[in-house]
């Protein structure tokens, strides 16, 4: 059998809508209507409202890490604007088109010059001013740094956000779908924090954490922390 290349397990499905909703901080609820879209009524008449992204696996109901990765871009255009949905996927579509991939807001060609293309389509479909535009590129660009990309441009690492309204990252961990079976660790040790919290739980110190890990016990703390709010 043919082992799976780093882009193959990028794209794997590896994460539920309410794993991925807990990593990125985002409401549950939210993460499945864009990954698999959701069913509504008006005026007694059933709709459907369509996936923004493409999931990994939509039968399944499982998102891959570069699933992860877009649905962060949403998190960003969503939360500087809040505008409807289906104005974003018009501007999506549109970089469907200008990028063929099936992951535009994923792609390297989005980072560089497909932000500026994005905001000039979106900005049309919203009348937002250029200083508006420039706001939301300042936004986008900030939670798209929690994202590392290797020489060629394809995203292998995501620092996750340390709480819902900031993409400051939480110290230490990430998520790497080569690592941790794709669940969060402590970055360059391949620990998963679940392990860090569950030796908190048995008693373990902060002090004999850190030490061990070779982490400042604040780091500890932090993670200890944000891995035990994720859970709740």
């Amino acid at each position: 059998m043919k082992r799976p290349t780093a882009a193959d397990i990028r794209r794997m499905p590896l994460y539920s809508a309410a794993e991925a909703a807990r990593f990125l901080r985002l409401p549950a609820s939210t993460v499945r209507a864009w990954s698999f879209g959701q069913g509504y009524k008006v005026k007694g008449q059933s709709r459907r409202f369509l996936p923004v992204i493409n999931a990994a696996d939509p039968n399944g109901r499982r998102l891959s890490f570069v699933n992860l990765v877009e649905l962060l871009v949403l998190a960003a255009i969503r939360k500087e604007h809040g505008v409807e949905l289906k104005q974003v996927r018009g501007a999506v579509e549109f970089l469907r088109e200008r990028f063929p991939s099936d992951h535009p807001l994923a792609d390297n060609e989005f980072q560089t010059d497909g932000i500026d293309l994005f905001l000039e389509k979106y900005g049309d479909l919203l009348n937002i001013s250029r200083d508006g535009q420039l706001a939301l590129k300042h936004v986008i660009q900030r939670y798209l740094r929690l994202v590392e990309r290797d020489a060629s441009g394809v995203p292998f690492k995501l620092h996750l956000p340390r709480r819902a309204d900031a993409p400051e990252p939480l110290a230490a961990v990430v998520i790497d779908p080569e690592r941790g079976f794709g669940r969060p660790v402590l970055d360059g040790r391949g620990i998963r924090t679940d392990v860090v919290v569950e030796r908190f739980i048995a008693g373990e110190s902060i002090a004999s954490l850190a030490a061990d890990y070779g982490l400042d016990p604040a780091m500890i703390e932090d993670i200890v922390r944000s891995q035990q709010a994720l859970a709740a």
